[in-house]
């Protein structure tokens, strides 16, 4: 799309091929979050000094949090991470007391028969490390999560129906995991993300994504607006989720080539990102509740385009 070219009412808006004349879509959020806001290979010592989530200040151990995003937590994403032979540089895993936890001792052994230092520690240095104290006896240190480029997820989508999904500042990593999770079980191409303000797959993104941030290309860009550009100029029709919106999803064009975009949990779309938008859907309700948070809406949403997509339905393009 031309970098000046109108998108009001009634003029024709291109970005890709094939478009038609769209509405410009309103601005807003469509639900509010929810949520509340040893030694490795080369001789490195896994962090001791991290505070506990929610506290400030320097660690006690003198060092700053920092660095805590290659931290990953639970047992189920310590066995997804190993089966996908993620490098991992050291772990570590709650001592032994009373009865012996068979699921834990296997992925101890799992660990070990991978090369990953183990360290036994007490409990409480877990909890120290945990996001939300649910590390069920394991926290293993990753090397920094490798992000796909944009290219990348336009790459596996190919040239067919696909999903893309935009989160325009997503902070909560909860949120954020769900969301990764939800768009791997649909088949998603991709997940796009903002470089700055959002949420980073970070330890509790690999939680609640239950391993799933290490299937699905996530990019990370600077600037979503130029994004969504780049993703039109690939066929994808851009749809921006606001409970503002005049048409609701199940008369929306949610088939074929589609960038569904999610805004933040508190102010929704952004203005510039919505402008890029070809339209705009909301989801319907009954109910006295304000909406659902992003990542139960951002299921609804990609369920119906899955849903759509099986039944062969056209997407906005009318393919």
């Amino acid at each position: 799309m031309a970098k000046n070219q109108s998108r009001t009412p009634g003029r024709d808006v291109r970005g890709g091929k094939g478009r038609g004349a769209r509405p410009r879509p309103q601005t807003g959020r469509l639900g509010r979050s929810g949520a509340p806001k040893g030694k490795g290979p080369r001789g490195e010592k896994f962090p001791r000094g991290e505070k506990p989530h929610g506290s400030r200040g320097p660690a006690h151990g003198g060092r700053e949090q920092r660095d805590r995003s290659d931290l990953i937590e639970g047992r189920r994403a310590v066995e997804e991470a190993l089966s996908c032979g993620m490098p991992l540089r050291s772990a570590l895993v709650q001592e032994r007391s009373g009865e012996r936890d068979q699921a834990l001792e296997r992925i101890a052994e799992r660990l070990d028969e991978a090369g990953v230092p183990v360290e036994r520690v007490p409990r409480a240095r877990l909890d120290a490390l945990s996001s939300h104290g649910a590390h069920q006896g394991v926290v293993v240190r990753a090397r920094p999560f490798a992000y796909a480029e944009l290219s990348d997820v336009i790459a596996a989508a190919g040239s067919g129906d696909a999903l893309v999904v935009v989160l325009d500042h997503v902070t909560d990593q909860g949120n954020f995991g769900a969301i990764v999770r939800t768009a791997e079980v649909v088949g998603a191409a991709g997940v796009v993300v903002a470089k700055a303000r959002a949420a980073s797959v970070g330890v509790g993104a690999y939680k609640t994504s239950a391993g799933a941030v290490l299937h699905l290309p996530i990019a990370q860009v600077p600037n979503l607006a130029r994004a969504l550009d780049e993703l039109k100029a690939a066929g994808f029709w851009a749809c921006a989720a606001t409970e503002h919106a005049q048409t609701d999803v199940w008369h929306a064009p949610m088939g074929g080539r589609l960038a569904l975009v999610m805004g933040s949990e508190g102010s929704g779309v952004s203005r510039l990102v919505a402008e890029r938008c070809d339209f705009s859907c909301r989801l319907p309700q009954r109910g006295r509740v304000e909406s659902l948070n992003v990542a139960q809406a951002t299921t609804v949403l990609c369920y119906e385009w899955l849903r759509r997509v099986e039944l062969g339905e056209a997407g906005a393009d009318g393919r």
